[in-house]
């Protein structure tokens, strides 16, 4: 099977939000009826991931569930992960906690997680909408490695 993966990146708090689910929806809609498989890679470290996850989730029940998986990557096993773990199965489809970043202080933990998440898809969607914060350092990287990518917040300034 081709697979396709996607990776998200925005920061903790968005503006324009239904701009930006409008565009998320329309992507997420093309690459479900175009690609035999997609990922979805998704962190959950504000406003954008959790829209994403969102979106990810209605789009599959509404366009087609059987070509997709929505997975929730983990720079190191959280507390909350732990004591809510069942709850995390039924709401992702895959939960995996990044090995490059579980065993690294937790400072440095996203940083490496993203890079990741980055190495391991073939299109990048960020929301980043200023010049600092994790987002911005993780398409900072993109662009330094050639990712293929695309910024949902550019065209709503």
């Amino acid at each position: 099977m081709d697979q396709y993966t996607v990776s998200f990146f925005g920061h903790r708090k968005i503006s324009n939000v239904f701009v930006i689910e409008h565009r998320l929806e329309a992507m997420i809609h093309e690459l479900l009826v175009a690609k035999e498989f997609v990922e979805f890679l998704v962190g959950r470290d504000g406003e954008f991931d959790q829209l994403v996850a969102s979106v990810v989730r209605r789009s599959k029940r509404c366009i087609r569930n059987d070509n997709s998986a929505l997975t929730l990557i983990l720079p190191y096993s959280t507390a909350e992960y732990r004591n809510n773990e069942q709850s995390f199965l039924e709401y992702y489809d895959e939960i995996e906690i990044c090995s490059e970043s579980a065993e690294k202080h937790f400072k440095s933990a996203h940083q490496i997680r993203n890079r990741f998440m980055v190495d391991r898809s073939d299109l990048v969607v960020f929301c980043v909408d200023h010049n600092s914060g994790g987002a911005y350092q993780t398409m900072m990287y993109a662009k330094k490695v050639n990712a293929s990518s695309i910024n949902l917040a550019e065209a709503t300034q």
